[in-house]
């Protein structure tokens, strides 16, 4: 059994370094190269466990870092305090009021589980084990986000432990500027310790990844972009190149008319190799994701940026159409911005694509000196204006950092 150290009268779980634990708790399992090397981790149980840590990171002078899965996280907490909130993974479902209440370990795959029995999904990613906290605060784009919006669009309420170490509960009634700010603003503003989302009356989808030949890349992009522009918001699409030059579609949709829509475009691009759309429960559907390691958010997408996205080769390109209530909210509703974003594309390399916007978005974003790329100019400043009152020293800065 793993030993374990008690930080003075704390109550809660820590390891220093050196002592047993300490390398297998402070380790990023998804991020293995940052080799993070904090100065005390600490997992916490409780929102009580949370306060406590972050007000030990305050007396102690530490910056504080949040980690519950370990995806999206960029920076390393080296000196710091590594807070692991990876056991407060509970959920619940309110059925009638189609609502889920998540602490801040639980990743989407419990919530796919507690709420699939009641004919409901929440607005999770493409990875059943991504954690729902970080992925809704980022903005959270998932495979339902054109029917229903970003994930932080469908955010109630959540449960703050703000950085001078009160618990503070923040909705449309209490703390509007936090709650505005935490709908997409990232880890800025305080440790959330439970988050109150809605559910979404989805039980069954026609989903399913369909293989192609490569014969002209460019063109099959481009005829998937005419397709796509083109789709009623019930269908989310993207197009991947793989790196052994294959075209696979990837489709999720409502279970009637999908398989209809998705026609023509299998006639332009040829016999389908490998893959079906299956009518199957969304929770089952598991449809994946391209690492970010260049992205670019376009209004159009110009002839040429496919052309080069083509001429990649040795990485995978994602193009993923956004639209349909992605767009439909204005800058008050959340700091989720750029929602006029038409397309995207992803390549798993670094690559400098035609066209390029600078934009970006918190979820795919792995350079903190970026953030700001990811808001509007008014919002970004708006988000500076909530973290001056609720983190003006800072303490919250092991992220993609707002500063005050």
């Amino acid at each position: 059994m793993t030993q374990q150290t008690i930080s003075r009268d704390l109550g809660f779980t820590t390891y220093l370094p050196g002592q047993p634990g300490y390398d297998e708790h402070r380790a990023q399992p998804f991020n293995p190269a940052l080799d993070a090397r904090p100065a005390l981790v600490a997992r916490a149980l409780t929102a009580h466990d949370v306060r406590m840590a972050v007000l030990e990171a305050r007396e102690r002078d530490l910056p504080l870092a949040v980690q519950s899965t370990g995806h999206g996280t960029h920076v390393p907490a080296n000196g710091g305090l590594l807070l692991k909130t990876t056991d407060m993974s509970g959920v619940r479902v309110d059925p009638h009021r189609r609502v889920a209440k998540a602490g801040p370990g639980a990743r989407w795959a419990d919530v796919l589980a507690a709420a699939a029995p009641y004919g409901l999904a929440p607005l999770s990613g493409s990875s059943p084990t991504v954690g729902v906290t970080g992925y809704t605060l980022g903005g959270g784009l998932g495979w339902l986000a054109r029917r229903y919006g970003f994930a932080a669009d469908s955010v109630l309420a959540a449960q703050v432990v703000t950085a001078d170490g009160r618990i503070v509960t923040a909705d449309a009634e209490h703390h509007p500027e936090l709650f505005w700010a935490l709908r997409g603003g990232g880890g800025n503003f305080g440790v959330v310790t439970s988050l109150e989302f809605e559910l979404h009356p989805v039980g069954q989808v026609c989903a399913g990844l369909l293989t192609f030949a490569v014969t002209d890349a460019a063109e099959q992009l481009a005829a998937y972009r005419d397709w796509a522009a083109g789709l009623p918001p019930e269908l989310s699409t993207a197009a991947v190149l793989t790196p052994d030059r294959t075209l696979v579609i990837k489709a999720m949709g409502e279970t009637g008319g999908t398989r209809e829509l998705a026609a023509p475009l299998i006639r332009r691009l040829g016999p389908v190799l490998d893959g079906e759309l299956r009518d199957i429960p969304y929770a089952s559907a598991a449809m994946g994701g391209t690492p970010a390691r260049t992205l670019e958010l376009y209004d159009s997408l110009p002839d040429a940026v496919l052309e080069a996205a083509a001429a990649v080769g040795d990485a995978a390109v994602e193009v993923r159409h956004w639209g349909g209530a992605l767009a439909e909210r204005g800058p008050d509703d959340a700091p989720v911005s750029h929602r006029d974003t038409e397309f995207t594309v992803i390549v798993a390399k670094p690559v400098a694509l035609p066209y390029a916007t600078g934009r970006s978005f918190l979820n795919f974003l792995a350079d903190p000196a970026r953030a700001h790329r990811a808001f509007t100019p008014g919002n970004f400043e708006r988000l500076r204006a909530v973290k001056r009152i609720w983190d003006p020293a800072n303490l919250f800065r092991l992220n993609l950092n707002i500063q005050p």
